[in-house]
C-alpha cells in the first residue's frame, strides 16, 4: 500500500463510515469485486516441517497465496497456524521446506529481512508500546522506510525533520482510514481493546506490505467491533490490493470473507479450496468445524 494509494483513499471519501449490519453484507457488497482481481500465485510455501525437540508442530506442509486474495487458515488450537505464520515472517526458520515470494526464495531470513521484502504481520497477542500514543505506535511502522540515520532522527535536524513530517502525513492517512482521529495522541494502553486491534492494523499498513499477516485479528472482540473489522479488512484488500494471510476461529467471519481456505490439524494440512469446498470437506467437518444438529 502507497502513500499515493493512501492519498486517494481519503480524497475517494474511505474515512467516512458506511452503514455495515453484519460481517456477511459487509462481504456481499466487496467479495464479488475482490475475486476478480484474484491474481498469479505471489506466495509460496513448499514442503515446511517445524519441530521445537520431539514435538513436530508442521509436518510438510504446503499451499500457495495469489495476488489481491484473503487467504485464511484455520484449524483447532494447537494445530500449527501461528507457527506458519511466524515461519512465513522469519520469526521461525523451519527445518525442512521453503517460502516463496514473487519468485525469490528464503530459508534464513530474519523478520526485518522479510519486512524489507513486503510482508507485514499482526499479533494474537497485541504487541503494542502501550505508554505510546497512537500516532507514535504507527510510526514505528514506518521504521523501514526512514533513510536517515538515528542520530539525526534524534535530533530532527536538516533532512531528518523533513523526512519524518512526510512520514507523518502518510501515517495521519492511515489513523483517518481506520477511524481513530480522536485517539491519535491517545496512549495506546488507555484505549478500548478493539481500537488496539485497529492501531495494530495500523502499524503493519503503515508498511505498505504487499502481503498482510493477520494472527486472530478479531479475537476478544463483540460484534459491533468485528463487523468494523471486517469492513477494514475488506478495504485493505479491495482498495490497496493488498494480499492478505488471515488466521480467524470465528467460522462466520471465516466463511464470508475468504477467497480460499487452507486447514490444518495437529500440524497436518487435512484442506485446502473455497469455503464451500472446506465447508464440505469430511475429514475437515470430523477434525474442527463438527455437524450441525
Amino acid at each position: 500500500m502507497s502513500s499515493a494509494a493512501l492519498a486517494a483513499a481519503a480524497r475517494a471519501g474511505l474515512i467516512a463510515e458506511p452503514v455495515v449490519p453484519s460481517a456477511s453484507a459487509a462481504a456481499d457488497e466487496t467479495q464479488t469485486a475482490s475475486a476478480r482481481r484474484v491474481g498469479e500465485v505471489i506466495l509460496q510455501v513448499q514442503n515446511i516441517s517445524l519441530a521445537f525437540g520431539g514435538v513436530k508442530a508442521l509436518a510438510d506442509i504446503s499451499f500457495d497465496v495469489r495476488e489481491h486474495e484473503v487467504r485464511a487458515i484455520i484449524g483447532p488450537n494447537g494445530a500449527g497456524k501461528s507457527s506458519m505464520l511466524n515461519c512465513i515472517n522469519g520469526v521461525y526458520q523451519p527445518q525442512q521446506g521453503s517460502i516463496t515470494l514473487r519468485g525469490q526464495t528464503f530459508k534464513h531470513m530474519n523478520s526485518r529481512q522479510v519486512a524489507e521484502m513486503g510482508i507485514a504481520r499482526t499479533f494474537q497477542n497485541l504487541a503494542l508500546f502501550k505508554g505510546m500514543s497512537v500516532l507514535d505506535n504507527i510510526m514505528t511502522g514506518r521504521n523501514l522506510k526512514m533513510k536517515s540515520n538515528l542520530f539525526l532522527q534524534a535530533l530532527r535536524w536538516g533532512p531528518a525533520e523533513r523526512e519524518e513530517t512526510e512520514q507523518r502525513l502518510v501515517v495521519e492517512r492511515i489513523i483517518d482510514f481506520l477511524e481513530i482521529q480522536p485517539y491519535r495522541k491517545t496512549p495506546v494502553g488507555r484505549m478500548p481493546y478493539g481500537l488496539q486491534k485497529r492501531v495494530d492494523l495500523g502499524r503493519a499498513l503503515a508498511m505498505e506490505p504487499e502481503v498482510l499477516l493477520l494472527d486472530e485479528p478479531m479475537a476478544g472482540m463483540n460484534v459491533e467491533e468485528k463487523q468494523d473489522m471486517c469492513r477494514f479488512i475488506l478495504d485493505v484488500n479491495d482498495e490497496f490490493g493488498t494480499t492478505i494471510v488471515l488466521i480467524e476461529h470465528d467460522m462466520g467471519v471465516v466463511m464470508d470473507i475468504s477467497d480460499r481456505v487452507v486447514v490444518l490439524d495437529y500440524g497436518k494440512k487435512i484442506g485446502d479450496g473455497t469455503p464451500e469446498e472446506v465447508r464440505n470437506n469430511p475429514e475437515v467437518i470430523k477434525a474442527y468445524l463438527g455437524t450441525s444438529h
